[in-house]
């Protein structure tokens, strides 16, 4: 059997040094999209120096993303074909807000190895601590189709009721042609997202866009709609990636907002509302 779940969540973590600055900060933030209006003082504070914040999903490319999903992926215990791999959901608790620039130790492990019947499921998850303590943990939960049935523990589901009611709020938010393009700079060049040969390949019409971008695209809304576009009040930030978003599509984002926290669905507007992320939660203060 590929995945050995003793094995795996016994292994090592893999740590590693990661450092960031205002660059990398401006050039992630421009890949979700920041910085329309250009001359906006709403949209300055993601795209100029002097008045910089930091979207707390910049979390999952700070560093390049090191130790990283793909490392994860070979740690001991795990050998599966990459092909099989999906990136199913993902979520980050913030202990701290980010600081525009850092060094920082980042910590990678498997956390859990659920067994979903046809399919075996890891949780990723990644530790990021600094000199002043711990920064942010992200997990990512990666399904490999045809790798369960072994008869292990099926894990929690992550799989959540409807929301109730009309949203409150429901905002639109176009996504370039280049978006893809822009975004894959902060690190993920995975062809998938540019090459439309790959693409085929890979049985989509053409690129898709980074489901992590439409994840920070789907946050800063959220900051900029119902929490003032204070960055800090974010606490947490879970999704789970129900369907793909080809660049030049509108993303229908509805907000159904609760006392210290917001329910949010996503869909691709011209597509039906075909959902793109759901059973996604934005805790706050």
């Amino acid at each position: 059997m590929p995945i050995d779940a003793a094995k795996a969540l016994a292994a090592e973590p893999h740590t590693g040094e990661i450092s960031w600055d205002r660059k990398d900060v401006q050039l992630y933030h421009l890949g979700i999209g920041a910085g329309i209006p250009a001359t906006d003082p709403d949209e300055l504070r993601y795209t100029l120096e002097s008045r910089l914040h930091v979207l707390p999903s910049f979390a999952t490319v700070a560093g390049a993303g090191s130790p990283g999903v793909i490392s994860g992926l070979s740690m001991p215990g795990v050998e599966v074909d990459l092909a099989k791999v999906l990136h199913g959901g993902q979520s980050l608790t913030l202990h701290r807000p980010i600081p525009v620039a850092g060094t920082a130790t980042a910590t990678g492990r498997i956390a859990a190895v659920h067994d979903k019947g046809k399919a075996a499921v890891l949780v990723m998850r990644t530790e990021v601590a600094d000199a002043d303590g711990p920064l942010w943990t992200n997990d990512a939960q990666i399904f490999v189709r045809g790798e369960g049935g072994w008869g292990g523990d099926r894990g929690p589901s992550t799989r959540m009721d409807p929301p109730e009611g009309e949203p409150g709020r429901t905002v639109e938010r176009a996504i370039r042609e280049d978006q893809a393009l822009l975004y894959r700079l902060s690190g993920d060049y995975n062809p998938l997202h540019a090459d439309p040969d790959f693409a085929k390949l890979a049985g989509f019409e053409r690129p898709i866009l980074h489901g992590l971008c439409t994840y920070g695209m789907t946050l800063k809304a959220v900051v900029d709609t119902l929490l003032g576009g204070d960055v800090t009040r974010v606490r947490s930030y879970a999704t789970r990636f129900a369907g793909v978003v080809f660049p030049g599509e509108t993303l229908r984002i509805r907000m159904w907002p609760q006392e210290g926290w917001v329910r949010v669905a996503v869909s691709a507007a011209e597509r039906d509302d075909a959902p793109v992320l759901a059973d996604t939660i934005v805790e706050h203060q």
